[in-house]
Parts: structure tokens; sequence; C-alpha cells
């Protein structure tokens, strides 16, 4: 599957201020997908400057201080004399650049660089106000170090990762510029007039230290599925118009029986989207009176997919306002080792979220399928072929969607509980929150597939049940879609270019914009 990328630096968005401060999500997608410059406010250099006094003063005491006049993990016993600091510090992001496989996503990235510079600017970490500066620059010139699908299991943060990232601000190593180009870190360092970094005590360390590339992923998958349940929930309600199904059990008073507020919400839109739809009237004799539960249920499944996303962005949010290194410069100058590194938290939501997504697809293919089962679909052709036999309709489509949740199943399997010691057993339990942030991006981006075949198997539907029209939200989401998807005139045709049209519609927001325009002219809201 092909995951999302991000586009290069955008001129003219606003720019983002890094403090003392959490970050907003808001922020982290600005810098990682629309290149907003980055900015260090007054207080986190004052901060900064602060805290390095501190770690200079340590550095020049007799007794050891980890990560300052010590090796690291196993090898935290071994003193380091202060003439060969200097080269501690670059052998550490040198031997801990050890990322292999795939390259990792522009975004991904990006996120990760802002999310250790966003600590690294709330002065807890000991570095000098120049590492940080040069990790803006270098995010302001669009230069993206080259990162590698493995070398993070989650703990002592991402470690493989940022020091990939640590290792360009050295000069060293490969990165791709703004427009994407292959090139030796020193001469992109050059070329945007930015010096490299010689690290000095602790530097090292502390850009190494974090759980900023899993949170990164996090912060950008919640973008992602805000936006994407909100549009299973469209498609969801297109679904039961395409099938006439029963738009009354979506209604407010028997949804405020179970008070769920992502229930509450998904049902909300799904009553907005079938407002004034001639396909829900009920003809004289009608006798069908409850839908199957991937139509009935939908706001039970969305609206807890909902409250999964919630919880996630709270813990999402504590981490944001984290300072998370090893060791810290505490606000009473003390440099403590502690154990904050590790991505646990991190680790279990990404995993919950992959569980909601992988079950979100699955109830959007059943729904699917009953458009293409004469015994279940309420008066239409089978597979909504024009002449079924000759023509196979969308009986394939169906077949993509049930392969893509078959996957996302497999993707649901939990990362979080497969730790595996490192470091001579010193990191004896490890995370594997990076692993489980890895498959969630894959998991997202089946999911927006398996929805985009929805909404292209609801709109063939109703095409076919003219000369009854859908309701007006219903028509204006066709009615975008036609423009790049014809209707369902003629035989069957080449299928999968129609797909991956819808599948851009539903990434870029269009059908999910057509939907809620008119929506708003009727006085409501999507959410």
């Amino acid at each position: 599957m092909t995951l999302r990328t991000a586009t290069a630096p955008t001129v003219g968005t606003e720019p983002v201020t890094l403090d003392i401060g959490a970050p907003s999500f808001a922020d982290v997608v600005a810098v990682a997908r629309e290149g907003a410059r980055v900015e260090l406010g007054a207080a986190a250099l004052d901060a900064m400057a602060a805290s390095r006094a501190i770690v200079d003063a340590i550095a020049a005491d007799s007794r050891p201080h980890y990560g300052v006049s010590t090796g690291f993990g196993s090898l935290a016993s071994k003193h380091i004399p202060v003439e060969r600091r200097v080269q501690l510090q670059r052998s550490l992001v040198r031997s801990h650049a050890a990322g292999s496989g795939p390259e990792v996503e522009r975004e991904v990235v990006r996120a990760t660089m802002l999310l250790r510079l966003s600590t690294l600017a709330t002065g807890r970490t000991g570095v000098r106000p120049v590492v940080a500066e040069t990790y803006a620059a270098m995010l302001n010139s669009g230069i993206t170090p080259v990162v590698y699908e493995y070398g993070s299991l989650g703990c002592s943060g991402d470690l493989a990762p940022l020091a990939h990232c640590a290792l360009a601000a050295m000069g060293e190593g490969d990165v791709r510029d703004a427009s994407g180009t292959l090139s030796p870190a020193a001469d992109a360092l050059a070329a945007a007039g930015i010096a490299p970094l010689e690290l000095h005590e602790k530097e090292g360390l502390a850009l190494i230290n974090g759980t900023d590339g899993m949170l990164g992923m996090l912060v950008l998958a919640l973008a992602d599925l805000r936006a994407l349940v909100t549009t299973a929930d469209l498609a969801a309600a297109m679904s039961v118009e395409g099938l006439t199904g029963n738009g009354a059990v979506f209604a407010a008073d028997l949804q405020a029986l179970r008070p769920h507020p992502g229930q509450r919400d998904s049902a909300a839109n799904m009553r907005a989207v079938l407002a004034g739809s001639p396909m829900l009237s009920r003809p004289e004799g009608f006798t069908r009176v409850q839908d199957a539960y991937s139509l009935r249920c939908a706001p039970q499944v969305h609206g807890a997919v909902r409250d999964t996303i919630d919880h996630a962005a709270s813990v999402a949010g504590r981490e944001l306002a984290s300072a998370i290194d090893n060791p810290v410069v505490t606000p009473d100058g003390r440099l403590e080792s502690n154990g904050n590194f590790h991505g646990a938290p991190l680790g279990y939501v990404l995993d919950f979220l992959a569980i909601a997504v992988a079950d979100l697809a699955s109830v959007s293919e059943r729904r699917t399928d009953r458009f293409l089962d004469v015994a279940r679909n309420h008066g239409l052709n089978a597979f909504l072929a024009d002449d079924p036999g000759v023509d196979s309709g969308h009986m394939i489509a169906q077949y993509t969607q049930a392969g893509i949740v078959s996957e996302l199943k497999r993707l649901a399997a939990p990362a979080s509980v497969d730790s595996i010691p490192s470091s001579a057993m010193q990191e004896d339990h490890v995370s594997m929150g990076w692993s489980a942030a890895r498959k969630l991006r894959r998991s997202i981006d089946g999911l927006g597939r398996v929805v985009a075949i929805e909404l292209l198997t609801a709109a063939r539907a109703m095409d076919l049940r003219a000369p009854i029209e859908p309701g007006p939200v219903a028509s204006a989401v066709r009615a975008r879609l036609r423009t790049r998807v014809p209707g369902p005139a003629g035989g069957d045709r080449y299928l999968a270019p129609e797909i991956a049209a819808a599948h851009e519609m539903v990434l870029d927001g269009s059908l999910l914009a057509a939907a809620a325009s008119v929506v708003t002219e009727q006085g409501g809201e999507l959410v």
C-alpha cells in the first residue's frame, strides 16, 4: 500500500513559535505537512542557556554524571576524560544511526525533528541554544535527514531515527533537500548556509533520547483519522440511503439512551446526510422494519472509533507537554536520570487505534457487500452490474476491500506486547511504539481505500435506482464524485482508476467538503 507523503515546504504558511510550553496538534501538522517555518521564543532560548550553564558546571565535576562524563546504556559505568567527551557525543550519534530498510516519509521526519526541537526548547535537556537553532534552520530550509524504517525499539526513545537526524545536523549522512533531491548532508547544509554542529557534553544524548518519532506519527494519524471517521459517517449514511434503509434509528433521542459522545456525533452526521432523502420514503405495504447491524449500528461502531481517537489524543496531548530526555536538568538545577523515554503510553494507544481502524474498515466492507447481493440489496442488479453475467460490476472492488480489511486485521495485532531485550539486558523491557506507529500508518492508508470503495459503490447504487433521487447531501457528493468518475451507463469499465480517483477525493477532503457545504446551507454541521 502507498503511504501518504508530505510535500515540500509551502511558502506563506504561518510560522510556528516553539517556546517552553507544548506545541499544539495543529503546529505539528503545519510544520510536518505544510512546511511552516519554525521560530524559537525568547523564553526558550533563555531556558536553554540557563540549563546549559548547569551542564557546563557539572562537566567540570570530578564525580561521574551520566551522559556528561560517562558512557551510555550498559557502558554507563565507564568514566570518559574531558579531552574525549566531544568524541563521545560524536561517536554516540554515529553508532546509533544504524537504521535499515525503506526511507521514512518526509512528514514523519519533519514531525520527529520538530518534537525533538520542542523538548530542547523546554530548557530541561542542557543543550546550547545553537543546537536548537540548527534544527530550526534545517526545518526551515526543507532539509530532511534520511531516516529508515527499522531501528527503534521505542525505549530510550526512537534512538536510531533520532540519531539519523542528529547525524545530518553534524554534516554527516544523507538528506533530501526541499525538492526531494538526495544529497550528502554536508553539501545540503553548506548550500543552506548552516554550519554543521560540533556536539558538546550531553548534546548527542539529548538529540536521540525521545519518543518524538512515535509521537509525531500519532499526531499525524489523529489528524487523518478525525477526517476519515467523518467521511465514514458520510459513506455509511449513503449506504443506508442506497439500500433504502431506515433512517429513523439514528434519531437523537434513541442515541441519547446510550450517551457515548462519539456515538452521538456519528449519528448526528448520519441524520444530517440523510435529511430529506426520497430514497428513505416508505411505500404502502412496506414490511422491512430493521436493517442489518452494519447499517443500523453504524453510529455505535463509528462512535467507538471517535472515542478511541479522543483517548489517544489525550495521551498525545500529555506527551506534547513533556520534556523527555535522560538525564534531565531539573528546574532546581539537578541533573537526574529517569525513565521518561519509555514509549509504553504511546505504544498502547497506537495499537488501540489500529484495532479501531480495522473495525471501522470491516463494517464499511460489510455495507459494500450488501449492495452486491440480490438477496440483500433490495431490488438492485447483482453486483451492481449493467448486464449481470456479461458484466461483473463491483464484484472485484469488494474483493479489494476484503483483501485490505484482512490486512488491517493482521496489523491490529499489538506491537506493544512484543518487548525484546537489548543493550546487554540494561534495556530489558521496551515499548515497540515506533513499530506500532509504522503499522498504524499502513492501517490508515488501507482505511481510506476501503471507505472510498464504499462511497463509489453507494453512488453507483443510487444511479441504478433512478428515477428515485437521493437527498440533497448525497446528490452533492455524487455530483462531486462524477467530476472524476463517470456514472454507470453501459457495461464494465477499467475500475482501478475509478477507485484511485475516489481514494484521492477521500484524502483531499473534496467529497466531505461537498457534503459539508450542503449541511451548512441547511443550518447544520458535520463533526
